[in-house]
């Protein structure tokens, strides 16, 4: 069969967003749904600029990606240093095995009587969740690329005197294993973002915050704003990410 082009896939991508949309609008429309449970994409826009002339749209965005880029930086960057240099140590990755196996399974929302415990009602307290969230995705996907480094390579690297540690590293290890630990922090950045609403449920200032406010008075059109606007926003960052990460493995092409 021939590979449709990507004008076409394009075209049937759009009329797959508008079905949905044209979906969505009968249901409360036909009364199969009331609208105050379902209200029709037609009334969002409505909602949304009310939301921005309040402000409340841009305090929320603007505390909600404090949080995100935060809790986004520590936990990728510490779950990649710990992976890789677990995934260099067979001996710290059997030292550690349990300790991961008893803390891995714990979700993130587990942790938030802890957060408010040890940080308060604060922005700290949701950065915390956020970095549990990002950290083990980090620390796994880093893990197995090291883990699947061509020994070969390695001993190659000896027969050229790359005998230190830090030397393969360098010339060996993160290099072989940079496409896998791109596509975890890549997940990564979609957890963030579910993990920033777990993480403002509790009263801490931002989107999620802003969704559980309006829900309990029943303003659904509101919470599809927000909803809507973490969507877009993940986008935007995936498809930026996604960009870097195409400039940075050209070498591998």
């Amino acid at each position: 069969m021939a590979k449709p082009s990507r004008r076409y896939r394009g075209l049937w991508a759009l009329l797959g967003v508008i079905a949905f949309l044209v979906v969505w609008e009968a249901v409360p429309r036909l009364g199969l749904v009331r609208p105050v449970l379902l209200p029709p994409p037609s009334a969002i826009p409505q909602a949304f600029a009310a939301e921005v002339r309040s402000g409340a749209w841009t305090a929320a965005i603007l505390q909600s990606l404090g949080h995100y880029l935060w809790g986004l930086v520590i936990g990728s960057v510490g779950g990649i240093a710990a992976g890789v240099l677990t995934g260099m140590s067979r001996r710290l990755e059997d030292f550690t095995s349990w300790v991961v196996r008893l803390l891995r399974p714990i979700p993130g929302l587990a942790w938030v009587p802890f957060a408010i415990i040890w940080f308060g009602v604060t922005p700290t307290a949701a950065i915390f969740i956020i970095v549990l969230g990002v950290f083990w995705i980090n620390y796994f996907a880093a893990l197995g690329a090291v883990q699947a480094v061509d020994r070969d390579l390695l001993e190659l690297a000896d027969a050229f005197g790359h005998r230190s540690t830090p030397a393969k590293l360098v010339k060996i290890v993160l290099p072989a294993a940079s496409g896998a630990i791109l596509a975890g922090l890549r997940t990564g950045l979609g957890q963030a973002w579910m993990s920033v609403v777990a993480a403002e449920l509790f009263g801490v200032p931002g989107l999620g915050q802003r969704m559980m406010q309006a829900s309990s008075l029943l303003a659904t059109d509101i919470v599809i704003v927000y909803m809507a606007t973490m969507a877009l926003f993940y986008g935007l960052v995936d498809m930026g990410f996604v960009a870097l990460r195409d400039r940075m493995m050209r070498w591998k092409a």
